[in-house]
């Protein structure tokens, strides 16, 4: 059959894969719960009925705001049946934002998973009138359930059958099928709107590159409310493929082994996690072992996937696979077959040295307003180019503007932003390609590769160009440095702002016998920030002089999304950070306010200290204290 609207997925498992006993799966209570094939079918019908029983009307916004379950998927189904539009939002988001995209959304109807969910967004939606209801997927005393609405379908199933049929019927391709919103790095959310033709002809031109099929298991850990995650669940789906939640990221290593997953999707920052996980069991053992270890890691980020590793490296690494790698692999189940990474850049040492231990990583790219998808890499080598995202996926044409940014035309472009019409006519010009704001070039003629955010490169007051991202992803290696953010625009020189590992730094004073009270003294111990100082002085041995970091700051807070430094996929905030660093960075360049209001609140020195003597060194510390 031809698949032209999302719910003519459920289809498949009607036919295809009627017998798939765990379509989707869930851990519940250390046990996992499985939801069959038949089951997707018939309660996606029965909660798209409930819909209509209560008066919805095709077109009509509904919230839902969930863990990644089951449940999701089969409301999610439900609402595209019904012809309502699903608005999902993530579970981190902060009040303000909540409230803007409530009423922003026009939303009627709202479902969240539990107790904790509703009580964040309860008060907030009874300050907005559209919303009617706000429902539980989880059971819950004294609040309705989303089953209520299955049950009342059941009670006049015959007649809301028939309704269903008719609302299905008045649903094409091209209509509105969900309204994601970006959560950004500046200003208020944009309300990004897919049709149905979007994102499903994503998923059905990434469905052959998926390299697992009908029988086999994922692991989801990304939230489903990300246009990423959700578009693999669709192309999963389309193949057979049983879907795994895992309960949290803090849970997903023993998840790994407990569901031996054949492919999972990831960010970078995941498989960084963990990568400094496997180094610091290495760095735990001892002797020959330990040596074995690191030789083994070193010969991994050699790997050439362009076929020229040498006879003599294909042995060793034969080598370094019976001793080291077999048992990384052992660590993530056993039977993983490649890791999608998609949502940002990945070090390519690291793409190098998980493919070498036989963890396929193929890296990919898109953004929420091309439904996600642009270029991925493939498990053939023929389509495959570490360090780029890949070709560009059939049906998605892509060129390059004169300044180097990316543009794109296809079926998965979004139909605009919701509600303003003037931001939709800023990214998508007169010709129909959209603008991605992203600068790449072509490697081998085919091979997209990203530099970086067009938005982002800034100039120095001397005119050089920095690519901020560029080098801060020369950082993600190492241990010290949790994030890192590069500033300097209208500067004489480039900075840096640091949010550190604090589980290294603690474990690093521990073992230096570094005395401190809490993470600010900590930060300003002269022993921590020689140790940062030295990993800033390698990293600028490799870039242009103009590029070099000549002077950080380390912040004693710990960046994430809940605190508002990073949005839900991890992005730097960087007007959030400018403005909540605003007096470091006045210090950093010597302007701004009253400097003496500002001790104690940074540490940090001058990398191009260490050019020059020790006298003089100790002087200009002797007055800058003074100064300070």
């Amino acid at each position: 059959m031809e698949l032209k609207r999302i719910f003519d997925i459920l289809e498949l498992y009607k036919t295809d894969y009627a017998d798939l006993k765990d379509a989707f799966s869930y851990k519940d209570k250390g046990s996992w719960i499985n939801f069959t094939a038949q089951d997707y079918v018939k309660y996606s019908t029965l909660f798209a009925c409930g819909l209509i029983s209560k008066g919805y009307q095709k077109g009509d916004k509904v919230i839902t705001m969930s863990q990644s379950l089951p449940h999701w998927n089969i409301a999610d189904m439900g609402i595209s049946l019904a012809g309502l539009v699903n608005v999902p939002i993530y579970t981190t988001l902060g009040n303000e934002e909540l409230e803007y995209i409530l009423r922003h959304s026009d939303a009627k109807i709202a479902f969240v998973s539990d107790a904790s969910l509703y009580k964040k967004l309860k008060p907030i939606a009874e300050k907005i009138p559209q919303i009617e209801k706000v429902y539980t997927f989880h059971h819950i005393e004294g609040i309705e359930n989303w089953v209520s609405l299955i049950q009342a379908a059941m009670d006049n199933e015959e007649e809301l059958m028939r309704q269903l049929e008719e609302r299905k019927n008045s649903i094409g391709e091209n209509d509105l099928h969900t309204i994601i919103y970006t959560s950004g790095t500046t200003g208020n959310p944009k309300g990004v709107m897919i049709s149905h033709k979007n994102i499903l002809s994503n998923a059905l031109g990434v469905r052959p590159i998926v390299p697992i099929d009908n029988g086999q298991k994922v692991l989801s850990f990304l939230p489903l409310c990300h246009v990423y995650e959700r578009m693999m669940n669709y192309a999963f789906q389309l193949k057979g493929i049983s879907i795994y939640y895992a309960e949290n990221l803090g849970t997903i290593s023993n998840d790994l082994k407990d569901v031996k997953p054949h492919l999972f999707n990831s960010v970078p920052r995941v498989l960084e996690k963990f990568y400094d996980r496997i180094i610091s069991i290495g760095k735990d053992l001892s002797g020959i072992k330990k040596w074995i270890f690191f030789w083994a890691v070193r010969l991994g980020t050699q790997y050439n996937d362009r076929g020229k590793n040498t006879l003599w490296y294909n042995f060793k690494l034969s080598i370094a696979d019976k001793l080291v790698f077999k048992k990384w692999r052992a660590g993530m189940g056993g039977n993983l077959v490649a890791v999608v990474s998609g949502g940002a850049s990945l070090q390519v040492r690291l793409a190098r040295l998980f493919t070498a231990a036989g963890i396929r990583i193929c890296e990919g790219y898109g953004l929420s307003e091309t439904s996600p998808v642009i270029a991925v890499n493939w498990m053939d080598w023929n389509n495959a180019y570490l360090g780029t995202v890949g070709p560009i996926l059939e049906g998605v044409t892509v060129k390059l503007a004169d300044d180097g940014e990316i543009l794109v035309k296809g079926p998965n472009v979004m139909l605009g932003y919701y509600k303003n019409e003037e931001l939709t006519k800023q990214v998508i010009d007169q010709d129909g390609w959209f603008h991605t704001g992203d600068i790449g070039e072509f490697v081998e003629g085919r091979f997209l590769k990203i530099t970086d955010r067009k938005k982002e490169i800034f100039k120095t007051s001397s005119g050089k160009y920095i690519a901020p991202q560029v080098i801060e992803n020369k950082f993600k290696s190492s241990n010290i440095i949790e994030q890192i953010m590069i500033v300097g625009e209208n500067e004489k020189f480039v900075s840096a702002l640091i949010s550190p590992n604090f589980n290294y730094l603690h474990f690093y004073a521990s073992k230096h016998k570094i005395h401190y009270r809490d993470n600010m003294e900590l930060i300003k111990n002269p022993e921590i920030i020689k140790k940062v100082q030295k990993e800033i002085d390698e990293v600028n041995k490799t870039l242009g002089e103009h590029e070099k970091i000549k002077r950080f700051r380390l912040v004693c807070e710990e960046w994430s999304p809940i605190t508002g430094e990073l949005s839900p996929t991890l992005k730097l905030r960087r007007a959030v950070i400018y403005k909540k660093y605003q007096h470091i960075l006045e210090e950093i360049y010597g302007h701004g306010a009253d400097k003496t209001e500002n001790m104690g609140k940074e540490a940090g020195t001058d990398s191009f200290e260490s050019t020059i003597t020790n006298g003089l060194k100790k002087l200009i510390r002797i007055k800058s204290d003074n100064k300070d």
